[in-house]
């Protein structure tokens, strides 16, 4: 097929998000509105999707659909179900500790399944397909086995068979060391990421991500039922809310698509129904744009999370750096820090870590504690993290000063604050969290629908 003189009808449902992003590509790759030449679509259809012969048919049809509308397409696929989970149990059933590459090698195996089995289908279904693994498919990382981290995407081979009309499925969750050429994965949300650059790499119109719900919502409908589907958000809301408990996208899958002006759009391959785009306007698919942005937009919240705090740290310039710093080195991702007002020359210091990196968290503080001449180290794992999230906060005072009075009618205690331009952020009890989420979200509107422009 020549990409450069077909000219595919495109659908209504698509043709709006492929105009706008045509005209106002960012970085210089400008495109006119005309659609001169095939658009590209980039599926990702998480575990859930796949779970199954019945659903692999159900995801085969709707790609070639997608491909008899006109557009050329690239699909990525997770592990089939809790293939993954099977796996790593299997894995520490064998071994208590096995090493980093064999892990990798065999975590991969899953996501090659789904991608043999879906071109399958695709055959079935009168259609040419192929499949490649990540390595195949020119995902090139670093050599970190478990959380690699993706350098460049050399992606001739993809190109060539979409050149040949074929659809493409791409293995996700992997690729292949830079220096060692040994199999990576790319950690939790890696089928996200991986959908998301290869989106970026070969100048997508759109990258859909298919999961088993209908988009991104106000909050947790587990939690509050009266959680309303958010039509659109932009990159950075989004960055906000996948790093404070967000879970329908990979953070890492965000920032490449803000990086790259790459449009996202979170839908279910359950109901096939329009979801939330995420994109850097938020009106982009909405005839009607309202005449303000809302002041928030989600209620979020984390419960994988634990404190720890060090009593009467000495508080002389460079302690903290020696601590953080040790933490850093032993992988350890520390996110929200408070340190109390010196008394007598001493301070407290409590941050918060994710809890699987409690115990080496732990091992580092305590080490480092009697080296610097600190008090005890003491931590709790009964805690939760809830944030407010939305760009219109930016220029309405008193958001912070009306969730804290909410949450204190609640009586909810806070015990950390942390803020940014568009969040912010309260750790609570555990027990107190989903209790302080539906009170957030009912005080801040969240539940009423969006009024019109």
């Amino acid at each position: 097929m020549d990409r450069t003189t077909y000219i595919p009808p495109v659908p209504l449902e698509v043709a709006s998000i492929l105009d706008f992003h045509r005209a106002s590509r960012p970085n210089g790759r400008s495109r006119p509105a005309a659609r001169p030449t095939v658009s590209l679509v980039v599926q990702k259809y998480g575990g859930t999707s796949v779970d199954g012969p019945d659903r692999m048919r159900a995801v085969a049809d709707h790609v070639v659909k997608t491909r008899a509308e006109g557009h050329d397409v690239v699909v990525v696929v997770s592990a089939m179900g809790k293939t993954t989970d099977e796996l790593l149990k299997l894995a520490r059933d064998v071994s208590p500790s096995p090493p980093g590459r064999e892990l990798d090698m065999l975590q991969t195996a899953g996501e090659r399944i789904s991608m043999a089995l879906l071109c399958m289908a695709i055959w079935h279904k009168g259609m040419a397909s192929t499949s490649f693994t990540g390595s195949q498919a020119g995902i090139v990382t670093d050599a970190a086995h478990g959380r690699a981290k993706i350098l460049e995407i050399r992606a001739d081979r993809i190109r060539d068979a979409l050149s040949q009309g074929q659809i493409v499925v791409v293995a996700g969750f992997q690729g292949v060391s830079q220096t060692s050429n040994e199999v990576t994965t790319l950690g939790r949300g890696g089928s996200d990421t991986t959908a998301v650059a290869l989106a970026a790499a070969l100048d997508a119109d759109v990258c859909e991500i298919y999961t088993d719900v209908s988009g991104i919502f106000s909050a947790d409908p587990r939690v509050v039922a009266d959680a309303r589907l958010l039509p659109s958000v932009t990159y950075e809301e989004m960055l906000e809310m996948a790093a404070t408990g967000g879970r329908v996208l990979a953070l890492r899958s965000v920032e490449f698509a803000r990086n790259h002006g790459v449009p996202v759009h979170v839908r279910s391959s359950f109901t096939w129904e329009p979801g939330t785009w995420v994109t850097d306007d938020t009106d982009i698919n909405s005839e009607e744009a309202p005449v303000e942005q809302a002041i928030i937009s989600a209620v979020t919240h984390d419960v994988s999370e634990a404190k720890v705090t060090i009593e009467s740290v000495p508080d002389r310039p460079g302690i903290a750096a020696r601590l953080f710093r040790a933490l850093a080195d032993h992988g350890v991702n520390v996110d929200m820090i408070v340190q109390n007002v010196s008394v007598n020359g001493a301070t407290d210091i409590s941050f918060t870590m994710p809890m699987a990196d409690l115990h080496a968290g732990l091992r580092v503080t305590e080490a480092l504690s009697a080296d610097i001449g600190a008090g005890k180290v003491t931590h709790d794992s009964e805690i939760g993290r809830v944030s407010l999230v939305g760009a219109g906060m930016k220029t309405h005072p008193g958001v912070a000063a009306a969730m804290f009075e909410a949450l204190a009618k609640e009586n909810v205690n806070i015990e950390m604050i942390s803020t940014s331009s568009i969040r912010i952020s309260c750790v609570v009890h555990a027990a107190d969290v989903e209790r302080a989420v539906r009170v957030l979200h009912s005080t801040f509107d969240l539940d009423a629908e969006p009024a019109a422009g």
